[in-house]
């Protein structure tokens, strides 16, 4: 891969690859690029957010991944395929009651730039994302026991999902009304990464990963969505080469590590501290790859 001068770091060179502009970023990469960095404007602040790679180990040997297709009619990647996603929710601070796993002060360990109260953020945002948008509830009784599924699908945890995805109140608010815990043992933190400078919305986003919970289902029951399902990672990968706009590059770029895993058990290993990665557009020669010369430029040290 090659290695080019960092744009935000003069005398720094950095390893990137070059990943393929999705089709609705092209004129206002191309625009932002032909701005002089002294006009352009203050960008704006990105929104913190969680997305989760939800797993299970697939019968012939590897993972399978639950994927989304977001509707189009969603503000930020429309008619992408996405993992279960969104943003934090400030009503999720103080979760130490609702909390059972490794503490927040060993979740900032492997954070770089988050404290206590911002872990919380992330890691009650990334559980809150699965239980809206797919049902599955990573969640433990208070003596440690899993929930079982007829648990999730009794009519109060129904009622409760709908009013949390509507943000009539907090998942942690509904996690203390049934005296459950979010299991933060069963989730990894696998990747952290900041839109560009030149998206209009912009997000500051923690990737996990999770083994759905023995006994649970997946569902696709999400306004955010048309389609949802599990799939193999390496076919995502193949459907993504082949289809330009079909993921943003950090769904790409995750989906590329899950294919080469041989279960969920590997998938989840440990990553230690995870380092930041922010892409800039950036102008490359024509090709079939890159048909409107621009690329998601991204520094790449994994």
């Amino acid at each position: 891969m090659p290695t080019v001068p960092h744009p935000d770091h003069p005398g720094r060179e950095v390893t990137v690859r070059d990943f393929p502009m999705p089709p609705r970023l092209v004129e206002p990469s191309r625009a932002w690029l032909h701005t002089d960095p002294a006009a352009r404007p203050e960008p704006p602040p990105p929104r913190r957010a969680s997305t989760v790679m939800v797993l299970r180990d697939a019968p012939a040997g590897g993972v399978e991944v639950f994927l989304q297709t977001r509707a189009s009619t969603m503000a930020f990647a429309p008619d992408m395929m996405v993992f279960p996603g969104g943003a934090v929710d400030p009503r999720d601070t103080g979760a130490a009651e609702v909390w059972a796993g490794p503490s927040p002060r060993e979740w900032v360990a492997r954070m770089p730039g988050t404290d206590e109260e911002l872990v919380e953020l992330f890691v009650l945002a990334a559980a809150r994302e699965v239980f809206e948008e797919t049902g599955v509830l990573l969640a433990v009784h208070a003596d440690g026991t899993p929930v079982a599924e007829a648990e999730v699908d009794a009519p109060a945890l129904v009622a409760g999902r709908a009013a949390v995805e509507a943000r009539e109140r907090s998942f942690t608010d509904l996690l203390a009304e049934h005296d459950l815990r979010v299991d933060t043992a069963c989730l990894s933190v696998r990747d952290h990464w900041t839109t560009p400078e030149c998206e209009p919305k912009r997000y500051d986003t923690w990737f996990f990963a999770a083994r759905i919970p023995s006994g649970q289902e997946a569902d696709a029951d999400t306004s955010e969505a048309v389609h949802a399902g599990w799939e193999r990672p390496a076919d995502l990968v193949q459907r993504a080469l082949a289809t330009p706009g079909l993921m943003l590059p950090p769904t790409l770029a995750n989906l590329e590590e899950l294919s080469a895993v041989g279960s969920v058990d590997e998938a989840l290993t440990d990553r230690g501290v995870v380092p930041e990665v922010m892409p800039w557009p950036a102008e490359v020669p024509v090709s079939e790859e890159f048909p409107d010369g621009l690329s998601m430029r991204t520094p790449w040290e994994r």
